[in-house]
């Protein structure tokens, strides 16, 4: 050991990997951890279309109809029914970006924690946007108001009545208006006869496809009631007040989130034109709003950027910029494989 020496090769570097770079495994760790936070707290991403390009500004969706079937006549010739068919045009949103400051830099890298801190509350951030404007886009599905495909949308006699002022709306189920069998008042019933009746809809109107639900978290939390048959192993139910979850009701996997479209969106957008443009796209809400129930063809993704980071010291600051950032956009895509669940 040489105490007086002052080469490099005398200090410790902990953030150096085996090359020239002092704050690699720094990047690296910041890097695994965003991706990890995003990941474990990102509920929409996997339950639609998503599609990734290599450059551009959108990426176009098939949307194809259906057709149907006739006997056929011996001699008759057969000229082919016509499909209908169109295409969704999805483009990608401005940058989207995370980051912190970290002064004293020396410090930061040797406390572990706080690293881990910035990087996890980053990739939550990116996770919460990327919920806000997907659900907020399947709930434009259900409701029509996106661009949805060519098939003919709900007609209001397949959704029960809507509270006054809302009769006949497109896309919504009133969950308090579904007629319960043999209770009466339940309220996590309610919620259950609700997902029901969307399947119902669903399977009336021939949509294909994994079913999922997601519902806000004070609707989640009433199917681990007393009276909830979705953990009532005697009615069926396969839920768990022990671990809070509520897998399945109905075949349908339940997930919860706190980024539905009840409230105004939070994401924070510049001035310019197209960040204008694609906040207004997801600005739909509804303060009635319980839940979701759609397919993965409800809403397609396009990403241009993946999610990445980048890590950069800045000698004038004397201190390190760290951003997590992704591009990607999104858009309806089949108005029929969604349903709104209000009361």
């Amino acid at each position: 050991m040489s105490w007086n020496s002052t080469t490099e090769a005398s200090v410790s570097r902990l953030g150096k990997g085996s090359g020239a770079d002092k704050r690699a495994l720094f990047l690296k760790q910041f890097s695994g951890e965003v991706l990890t936070a995003f990941e474990e707290k990102n509920i929409a991403m996997p339950l639609h279309r998503v599609r990734t390009i290599n450059s551009g500004k959108s990426a176009q969706f098939p949307s194809i109809g259906t057709t149907t079937a006739a006997y056929h006549s011996a001699g008759e010739t057969i000229f082919g029914g016509s499909v209908p068919a169109s295409e969704i045009t999805v483009t990608v949103d401005d940058l989207l970006v995370s980051s912190a400051f970290v002064p004293k830099i020396d410090d930061a890298m040797n406390h572990y924690d706080v690293r881990s801190i910035y990087s996890a509350e980053m990739g939550n951030a990116l996770a919460n946007a990327a919920d806000r404007n997907i659900f907020s886009t399947i709930y434009s599905a259900a409701t029509g108001t996106g661009n949805g495909d060519q098939e003919a949308q709900w007609t209001n006699g397949d959704f029960a009545n809507l509270s006054a002022g809302a009769t006949g709306a497109k896309g919504k189920i009133d969950i308090k208006t579904v007629a319960a069998e043999g209770t009466s008042g339940a309220v996590a019933q309610d919620v259950v006869n609700g997902i029901i009746k969307a399947l119902e809809t669903f399977d009336k109107h021939d949509v294909t496809g994994e079913k999922y639900c997601v519902l806000n978290p004070e609707t989640y939390y009433l199917l681990l009631g007393a009276d909830s048959t979705a953990i009532n192993r005697d009615f069926g139910g396969n839920g768990s007040v022990a671990t809070g979850q509520v897998p399945t009701v109905g075949g349908v996997k339940i997930f919860m989130s706190n980024h539905l479209p009840i409230d105004a969106q939070s994401t924070d957008t510049p001035s310019g034109a197209n960040e204008a443009n694609r906040a207004t796209a997801y600005a739909g809400r509804d303060a009635d709003l319980k839940g979701l129930m759609f397919t993965k063809d409800a809403a397609a993704t396009v990403k241009l950027l993946d999610l990445g980071v980048e890590s950069e010291y800045q000698i004038e600051r004397q201190g390190t910029l760290m951003v997590a950032k992704y591009a990607m956009g999104h858009n309806v895509l089949r108005n029929k494989s969604a349903i709104a669940l209000v009361a």
